[in-house]
This record gives C-alpha cells, sequence and structure tokens, in this order.
C-alpha cells in the first residue's frame, strides 16, 4: 500500500475515488517491520494525552460580531468553511501586532 496524495480546496471534497481508496486502505492489515514496530503501550498512551491536548486547543467558540456587507460577501465567495477562513485571519492579526496598530489608527 502506498501513500494517497490529493490536493482538496477549502471546502471541496475529495473525490469519490479518493474516499474509496482510503477506506480500502483502512480495512487492510498493518504490516510491522523492523523499521517501524508496532508503538509500545506507552507511546500511544503519550499520543492520546497530546491529542487530547491538541483537541482542547482547537475547540472554537462561537461569538457574534458585526461585519460590513461587502466583507461579509467576499468571505462566502470563499464557499463552506468561510468562516474558519475569518477566524484564521484573526488570529493572523492578533499573533501580528504590526497589523493591529495599522488597523487601529
Amino acid at each position: 500500500m502506498g501513500i494517497i496524495k490529493s490536493t482538496v480546496k477549502v471546502g471541496q471534497k475529495p473525490p469519490k475515488e479518493v474516499i474509496q481508496e482510503i477506506r480500502k486502505a483502512a480495512k487492510q492489515p498493518i504490516n510491522y517491520t523492523e523499521e517501524f514496530p508496532p508503538s509500545s503501550p506507552e507511546a500511544l498512551k503519550e499520543f492520546a494525552n497530546l491529542a487530547t491536548e491538541r483537541n482542547k486547543r482547537k475547540k472554537k467558540q462561537s461569538v457574534t460580531i458585526r461585519v460590513a456587507p461587502d466583507v461579509l460577501d467576499s468571505y462566502k465567495t470563499m464557499g463552506d468553511g468561510y468562516t474558519g477562513i475569518m477566524a484564521d485571519v484573526l488570529k493572523y492579526a492578533v499573533d501580528n501586532p504590526s497589523i493591529l496598530t495599522k488597523a487601529t489608527r
């Protein structure tokens, strides 16, 4: 079994063929080798802890904001997931104070 690569844009679903390949691959037994042995119970537990922490950070809070109609229309043209894009833009602005300084003048 090789690596399955597919490029999808925001709001776009993967092609049915790709989904079928992934489902087929998921049903195959895992072949461990000397180079890639099975994970130890300790490693699996650590991975689960890391995943839990990551999921806590990924949770988003729902808020209501007022946005100019033309700005909202621009985001909506990006398709499904436009609110996630808006959240990413806000995060980028918060992480880059120079942008906020320019915007608040």
